[in-house]
């Protein structure tokens, strides 16, 4: 089964344009953009068995990819 994607332009969809502007004219934006992505590859990495880790580590990956996902959420719609 493939492991499924959590980019931020797959999970949003709509909000396609406003990512990219964001990410060109805000710079606390672009920065947890950069953030999320780190840390969305290297969960999609330990999932496919690249990288190995404890379980621990991986579910705080999750947990903090998700804040950055609620907080970037937050400033497109603000935006």
């Amino acid at each position: 089964m493939p492991i499924e994607k959590h980019d931020l332009i797959h999970e949003l969809p709509e909000y396609r344009d406003r990512i990219h502007a964001l990410k060109l004219n805000n710079e606390r934006f672009a920065e947890l953009f950069d953030e999320y992505h780190e840390i969305d590859h290297e969960i999609h990495r330990i999932e496919e068995g690249i990288e190995p880790t404890s379980d621990e580590y991986l579910e705080q990956q999750k947990k903090k990819r998700l804040a950055l996902k609620d907080e970037l959420l937050a400033m497109l719609k603000k935006a």
